[in-house]
């Protein structure tokens, strides 16, 4: 609940700011000079924030990892604000598959519940590609994914490189709305909320679903 509440306050900020006249407000976007001083004021721990953030959302954080991705475009940027989003998701992916593998089932199951609901099973190769597949469907868990990867017999170096491959395209695209977003457009910004609420209401719903089938109520869900 915590995660679409935040959810719903992030898109709704995103629609005042783009449209601030609807309800009468004197709202404006902050301009790329404005944000260039943000930054500069922020010197190094700006980036280290956008990737610490993105890393929280994947391990432990009820928040979404697609505002902080949007928000990373907006702030450096296209092709550097892409590149802290894949580092922050990489290490982030990184992390809970370590976590899973030293601790083990028990621990996952603490926080997901039975784990031979969503077991990876399979060669190397076949291993590889399901993380790889994975990682460009929105509606799958990233943290679930990760954690159950680490459960798997697939490798470490292939779970990095497959998780690296598949979050780019991802990560190229929220960055870039971000970026546009910062253009003043309000119908950009109306597109971006679109986007966002898309991609996170995907994953809400996949969440919601996985919820239900291991409390063995997914029949009254649906």
């Amino acid at each position: 609940m915590l995660r679409i509440a935040l959810l719903i306050a992030l898109i709704g900020g995103l629609v005042v700011l783009a449209r601030p006249d609807v309800l009468n407000l004197g709202l404006t976007l902050p301009t790329r000079a404005d944000l260039a001083a943000w930054i500069d004021a922020a010197g190094v721990f700006g980036p280290i924030v956008v990737v610490a953030l993105m890393a929280i959302a994947i391990v432990a954080s009820p928040l979404p990892s697609a505002p902080i991705a949007l928000a990373a475009g907006a702030a450096y940027g296209h092709w550097a604000g892409a590149a802290l989003v894949v580092i922050g998701a990489e290490l982030g992916a990184l992390i809970a598959f370590a976590l899973a593998r030293k601790l083990g089932h028990p621990f996952v199951e603490r926080y997901f519940g039975d784990t031979s609901r969503w077991a990876l099973l399979g060669s190397q190769n076949m291993l590889t590609f399901i993380v790889f597949a994975s990682r460009l469907l929105p509606f799958l868990s990233f943290d679930l994914i990760s954690y159950a990867a680490g459960l798997s017999a697939i490798q470490t170096w292939r779970f990095a490189l497959a998780t690296l491959a598949g979050i780019i395209p991802a990560s190229l695209f929220l960055a870039h709305m971000g970026a546009v977003a910062m253009t003043g457009n309000s119908e950009s910004i109306l597109w971006t909320v679109a986007i966002l609420g898309v991609v996170s209401g995907l994953s809400l719903f996949a969440a919601l679903v996985s919820k239900k089938r291991r409390s063995g109520r997914l029949s009254k869900f649906i």
